[in-house]
């Protein structure tokens, strides 16, 4: 009889004289259509002659060739290509056997447009669309929002949107506490404002000893005309100027641009830090945790990690390690390609690199050992969970759901999830009730929210949540009752679930937890009570958070959503023109047909809405 893992070789060889010799990519897929693994090779038949001529494969390789019911190829112009769409679909699929990172968020960047009249200063994240200055990444929303503020006390540029700014008759209080210049109502000329904004591009730049000078001149011609007010201004702005670059000189280091990416591994587990450096400053620092095999080598793993980090990002002129990463000439063929710039990947050699190299893996280090003490307060806490209520099976993944409302309004379901690591981000969820015969009912609106999440979880199994070990509701006996009704109509008799009542008075420590038709009351300073008040804590928040999000929209609805026909272009066109919804409802028929991009049919049908 044939084994699992000759199966999965013989599906490999004979699909091998089938394949070019071409680069491009390989997928692995099991029984059940899930992608298993995969990888890039120069030579796709000789990198797959590997896995079935070699007799000592390592034991998560045989794992995964035993699991291999088929196997797709897509071939690639050359192994540049072959590399990033290997990143791409990594990203996409999220294979089992792949080293994964896990943390996929974009970084804020601040963008100064260059085709606007009066430019912005904002912050972005996502696809760079517009065109104009980007300056980045920041590696939180605080480093970003720091510095715009820092921009707005020297150089006093407008941070307000588009509709607010041609609607405006009056300052805002941005101009009274001296951080706009107020060009809404003409306060200063086109030609100062975008002097101040040349000024800003080439401070962020790292060009600021020009701007002092100029700053310090404009003081001195102010003070001999006896402008003293102009004179104060620029003087505020030279303190704030000088402020600011003392602090930079703290972190200046020769590094114009570059991202410095240093790994460290210990027990299996690793941490990758990257520190931005842009304009010789460093714009921060973020910690990533890659998911991988304790087998993988530092090498793989720090390859697999810059070629997945960058595969949403802008790459830098030169990319700093602390190993030598496989493939680091390939990736560099390959984002320079992808950037249109030369882009160079290196082990850091010279006396500065391996300073900020070595600061970046002490870094990893200590953010490695908190994560993994970490962890393993988790995993302590967990298993008091799972013994307290003699829970059968393994707890690796906790769901939490919670309810928000207010009298049957913008009624929220929340489901937050936790595991060992910690909270799980990602798979937090927020569900709109739809049944609005239940959005005034905590238990049907929890029924309606077991049931879509659970219903779709087994009927979809790919793409879906996977199921958790454990499920904690917040609420009493009835919560309880309605959960395990729906589990139970699902089929999912064997998955657990606790429900936390509030105490009398909804006094913290008086909890009664339900599980099973047994109350159970732990003492007050229990941690495992502290633990589940922590998760229950946590659903209320995101509930609470997300019901207000929708509540504050919907309170922004204008009256203008609510006739059909009118878009986001013909609303814009309405209230640039009327300034406001209660103008455009006061607005004749005539003026209503004036406007540009409002037909006569449309211009009818806004003021039969209003006056019928």
């Amino acid at each position: 009889m044939i084994n699992s893992l000759d199966l999965g070789k013989k599906v490999i060889k004979e699909k091998i004289p089938l394949i070019s010799r071409s680069p491009g990519v390989y997928r692995m897929i099991s029984s059940a259509g899930e992608i298993l693994y995969i990888g890039k090779a120069k030579n796709i038949p000789n990198r797959l002659k590997n896995y079935v001529s070699d007799a000592n494969l390592p034991i998560r390789t045989e794992r995964m060739l035993s699991l291999t019911h088929s196997l797709e190829t897509t071939t690639t112009n050359n192994e540049s290509e072959a590399l990033l769409l290997e990143a791409n679909l990594i990203k996409k699929h999220k294979p089992r056997f792949n080293i994964l990172l896990r943390d996929d968020k974009s970084f804020p960047y601040i963008y100064i447009g260059n085709k606007d009249k009066w430019p912005q200063l904002t912050k972005l994240r996502g696809k760079k669309s517009k065109t104009g200055h980007y300056f980045g990444p920041f590696s939180s929303i605080g480093s970003a929002n720091w510095t715009i503020k820092i921009l707005q006390k020297i150089f006093h540029l407008r941070v307000c949107d588009d509709t607010v700014f041609k609607n405006r008759d009056r300052p805002c209080i941005l101009y009274q506490i001296k951080r706009c210049s107020a060009p809404c109502v003409g306060h200063i000329s086109k030609q100062d404002y975008m002097t101040t904004v040349n000024d800003a591009i080439e401070f962020i730049s790292g060009k600021s000893r020009r701007i002092q000078k100029n700053l310090s001149k404009e003081m001195e011609r102010a003070s001999k005309e006896l402008d003293y007010e102009k004179a104060a201004i620029a003087r505020d702005r030279i303190k704030a100027l000088t402020q600011i670059q003392t602090s930079q000189k703290i972190n200046q280091t020769n590094l114009n641009e570059a991202d410095v990416i240093s790994i460290y591994k210990e027990t299996g587990k690793t941490c990758v830090q990257v520190f931005f450096f842009r304009s010789k400053q460093n714009w921060g620092n973020q910690a990533f945790y890659p998911k991988h095999d304790t087998d993988d080598t530092v090498e793989d793993i720090l390859s697999s990690f810059i070629t997945q980090f960058y595969e949403n990002k802008t790459v830098p002129s030169l990319i700093i390690t602390n190993y030598e990463a496989n493939d680091k000439k390939l990736l560099g063929k390959a984002f320079s390609k992808k950037e249109g710039k030369e882009i160079l990947v290196k082990k850091a050699k010279s006396k500065n690199e391996l300073s900020v190299s070595n600061l970046a893996e002490k870094n990893a280090k200590q953010a490695l050992k908190q994560k993994l003490i970490q962890s393993d307060t988790n995993n302590n806490l967990i298993e008091k969970l799972a013994s307290k209520f003699d829970l059968n099976s393994n707890i690796d993944l906790i769901e939490v759901y919670d309810n928000s409302h207010i009298q049957g309004t913008d009624s929220i379901g929340a489901l937050i999830c936790f595991s060992n690591e910690g909270f799980v981000k990602k798979r937090y969820r927020k569900f709109n009730i739809k049944n609005e015969k239940v959005k005034n009912d905590d238990y049907g609106m929890m029924k309606e929210v077991l049931f879509r999440r659970f219903s779709k979880a087994i009927k979809e199994k790919s793409g879906s949540l996977s199921l958790p070990d454990l499920i904690l509701i917040d609420g009493g006996k009835g919560q309880y009752s309605v959960s395990r009704e729906v589990l139970n109509e699902l089929g999912l008799h064997d998955l657990p679930i606790l429900a936390v009542a509030k105490g009398k008075k909804r006094n913290a420590g008086e909890e009664k937890i339900y599980h099973e038709n047994k109350e159970f009351i732990l003492n007050k300073s229990d941690p495992l009570l502290f633990f589940i008040q922590r998760l229950r804590d946590e659903a209320h928040r995101f509930a609470i958070s997300a019901h207000r999000a929708k509540r504050k929209k919907n309170l922004s609805k204008s009256l203008l959503d609510q006739i059909q026909g009118i878009g986001k272009q013909r609303k814009r066109a309405l209230l640039n023109h009327f300034g406001s919804a209660r103008a455009v409802e006061s607005a004749s028929l005539e003026d209503l047909k004036s406007i540009e991009g409002i037909e006569d049919s449309i211009a009818n049908k806004i003021y039969n809405y209003f006056h019928e």
